[in-house]
């Protein structure tokens, strides 16, 4: 099979979409099927990528990490008539994936979308938590799934979400999954030690992008309390983002400066390792699609404190594998979670341990990998039973047109939905 994938986030950027794609393309290749990837580009992307198109894009929209790709028809119909894809697979609902929809169109191929983002929830990047601009990027999502032919959900949540929200087109469930391997074999000695971590202290940990839709100055409360209480504990950061400076700031002022490490972002060896130098794994995001960063935490036997939330909850099972809290808990309550695995004896951690890379094998590359390839697969019979017969130029030219218009009247279903039911 030859999946077409279109996305507005891609390696060297390191953020949950763009690990998503990268690790289902490479799955998918592993199988023995091929891959092309569109995507913008990214200051030091490598210059000899295979069967990945760069276009050309505007870098750090709205002060963000984010690129915004400018298509250019002539490289993209030149490497899909070399290509000659069997489905598209989009993984955003603007920019790139209105491209998907336009080739969906106009060659007569299925077209699935994977729902990774709450656009809803990262207002901030373009409008300060305007109503109207969370309506109407709501809208424009939910509106896109039904321009498509399956749409994938990462989580139940989501899916629920999704159905609940009126979205017709069928979703299916299909978590992004993980290569474990890289995750349960980290040094963590060697990440404390060049972090000059004491090797016999309590770790908490917490990997991500440190931007304002991740509840950081929630979680930073709980570490400060949590680190106020508990004097030889530590504060380990994997991640890189505007809130990286309001972290170190907020646990300084409180005198605990020396004992919270912001790593930077990090990937490869160096993740893996800074997993394994943790105890536990906090995580307060409301924002989740998915929560990749919990399994990956649970790969490396890392138990997780979580809030109940969208992703969170298809992970952590309260008790067995770490603590999942109310939606709305204070922050004390997450700082008496974490003092809750502290106080586990040592048998109670190494169930903790187990439970937690039991919940990994859920998530594995191998079985994700083959739950999609089944969704292309149906997908694919569907479209070649509905389209039986009725292929030729002219077909074509006004599947083109229609998509135009259906790209049209959902940007248009949006603006009217988000100015009626923002109005006073």
């Amino acid at each position: 099979m030859k999946i077409l994938m279109l996305t507005n986030t891609f390696t060297p950027y390191i953020g949950g979409v763009a690990n998503s794609v990268t690790w289902l393309a490479e799955s998918l290749r592993a199988a023995g099927h091929r891959v092309l990837i569109i995507a913008p580009e990214f200051a030091g992307a490598p210059e000899d990528e295979t069967d990945v198109l760069r276009i050309p894009a505007l870098q750090r929209f709205g002060g963000s990490d984010f690129s915004v790709p400018i298509p250019l028809s002539r490289s993209l119909d030149e490497a899909l008539d070399a290509f000659q894809p069997d489905i598209v697979h989009s993984h955003h609902p603007f920019l790139l994936g209105d491209t998907a929809l336009r080739i969906s169109a106009t060659r007569d191929l299925p077209i699935v979308y994977t729902y990774h983002t709450r656009y809803e929830l990262y207002g901030h990047y373009v409008a300060q938590h305007s109503p109207v601009l969370k309506r109407l990027v709501l809208s424009l999502a939910l509106g896109y799934c039904d321009l498509c032919d399956a749409v994938i959900a990462p989580s139940q949540s989501i899916a629920r979400f999704l159905m609940e929200n009126g979205v017709k087109t069928p979703v299916t469930v299909v978590p992004t999954g993980i290569d474990a391997a890289r995750f349960d074999n980290g040094d963590g000695k060697r990440m404390r030690s060049s972090n000059n971590i004491p090797s016999d202290v309590f770790v908490v940990g917490h990997v991500g992008r440190l931007a304002p839709e991740k509840n950081l100055e929630y979680l930073t409360e709980a570490a400060k309390q949590f680190l106020t209480s508990h004097a030889g504990a530590h504060f380990l950061v994997a991640g890189s983002g505007e809130a990286m400076p309001y972290i170190q700031n907020t646990l300084t002022e409180a005198g605990l400066g020396n004992r919270v490490h912001l790593a930077g972002a990090l990937t490869g060896p160096d993740l893996a390792d800074a997993y394994a130098a943790m105890d536990v794994f906090a995580f307060s995001s409301h924002s989740e699609t998915q929560g990749l960063v919990l399994v990956e935490a649970m790969a490396a036997g890392i138990p997780v404190v979580a809030l109940d939330a969208p992703g969170a909850r298809e992970v952590v099972a309260d008790g067995r594998n770490g603590r999942l809290l109310p939606a709305n808990s204070p922050a004390d309550d997450f700082a008496r979670a974490l003092h809750w695995v502290v106080d586990r004896s040592v048998a109670e951690r190494k169930t903790l341990r187990d439970a937690a890379l039991q919940t990994s094998t859920r998530f594995s590359k191998e079985v994700t990998t083959q739950m999609a390839l089944a969704l292309y697969a149906s997908t694919l019979e569907a479209h070649r039973v509905a389209r039986a017969g009725n292929d030729n130029t002219w077909q074509a030219a006004k599947r083109g047109f229609g998509e135009e218009y259906k790209i049209l009247r959902n940007l248009a279903h949006a603006i009217g939905d988000a100015v009626l039911a923002t109005a006073p």
